[in-house]
C-alpha cells in the first residue's frame, strides 16, 4: 500500500529496541503538563515492552496516569521524554503530519464510549476507518465477516440507536480490526456495560487474542480483565510497577 512504504522510513530507528521480539516498546517515557508552579508530571520514566500476541492489562488509581500511557502508546499524544515504539516504528520521530499513518496502520482502538456515528449502520461505521485509504470496495466484505465474527452477523444494518450497549461494543471491536493492526488498545472497554455483557466483550477480547494472534494493550479496573492478562502494569503516581506491592527506588 502506498502508506506503507512512507511509514518503512521509519523502521530503523526502531531496529535496536525491538530485537527481542517486543511490538510495544516504551522508553524512559515521561510527559509533563503546565510549567512552573502549575506543572504536573503525568509520567516519570515509564519503561515498557509488550510481546506480540501478548495481552496484558493497566491498572491504577484514578489519575495515576493509565489513559495518559494509552495515548502515548497510541500516538495520540507526545512525550515530553522518552521514546515509544510501536511494531517496528518509532512513533516519537514521526512528524505530527504523518501520525495518522501510524495509528490507521498499526493500532486499532476500542473505548469505554463507542464513538459510533449515529447515522451510520454498524457495517458502515466499521468501515469508518478505511474512508481515508478509499478501499471501500475492497474491505467491505471483510467489513461484514467482522461483524459476523463478533456476533452481528444479522444487526449489520441497524444503526447505534438500534443497538444494545453490548452490541455496540463489539461494533468498535470489529471497527478495531477492519485495517488489521497488530495491537489493539482498549481504554476501559466493560465500562459502560452490565456484568454478563462486560463479560462477554472480555472472552471476545481474549478469543481475537488467542485465535487471531493480535496483541492487546487494556486499561481497566475491571477485575475479570487483570485475571485474563497474561501479564498486569500497575501505575501509581505516573511511574509503573510490575507489582502493586512493588515500592519506589
Amino acid at each position: 500500500m502506498e502508506h506503507t512504504s512512507e511509514l518503512e522510513s521509519y523502521l530503523s530507528l526502531a531496529a535496536p529496541l525491538t530485537s527481542d521480539g517486543s511490538i510495544v516498546v516504551t522508553e524512559d517515557v515521561t510527559k509533563i503538563y503546565g510549567k512552573g508552579t502549575t506543572q504536573v508530571t503525568a509520567l516519570s520514566e515509564v519503561n515498557m515492552r509488550v510481546g506480540r500476541g501478548e495481552f496484558v492489562a493497566i491498572q491504577g488509581a484514578s489519575g495515576s496516569g493509565k489513559t495518559t500511557l494509552l495515548n502515548m502508546i497510541g500516538a495520540l499524544d507526545r512525550p515530553t521524554r522518552g521514546r515509544v515504539i510501536i511494531d517496528g516504528v518509532e512513533t516519537t520521530k514521526v512528524p505530527e503530519r504523518k501520525l495518522f499513518k501510524i495509528r490507521r496502520e498499526k493500532l486499532g482502538f476500542i473505548f469505554q464510549t463507542y464513538y459510533l456515528v449515529p447515522t451510520l449502520t454498524a457495517l458502515q461505521n466499521v468501515l469508518v476507518p478505511i474512508i481515508p485509504t478509499r478501499r471501500g470496495r475492497e474491505l467491505k466484505g471483510r467489513a461484514e465477516e467482522l461483524l459476523k465474527m463478533v456476533g452481528l452477523g444479522h444487526r449489520m444494518r441497524h444503526k447505534p440507536g438500534e443497538l444494545s450497549g453490548g452490541e455496540q461494543q463489539r461494533v468498535t471491536v470489529a471497527r478495531a480490526l477492519i485495517l488489521d493492526p497488530g495491537v489493539i488498545l482498549a481504554d476501559e472497554p466493560t465500562g459502560n456495560l452490565d456484568s454478563k455483557t462486560g463479560a462477554e466483550i472480555i472472552e471476545l477480547m481474549r478469543r481475537l487474542n488467542e485465535e487471531e494472534g493480535k496483541t492487546f494493550i487494556i486499561v481497566t479496573h475491571d477485575h475479570r480483565i487483570a485475571e485474563r492478562a497474561q501479564r498486569i502494569f500497575y501505575l501509581r503516581d505516573g511511574r509503573l510497577f510490575d507489582s502493586p506491592d512493588e515500592e519506589y527506588s
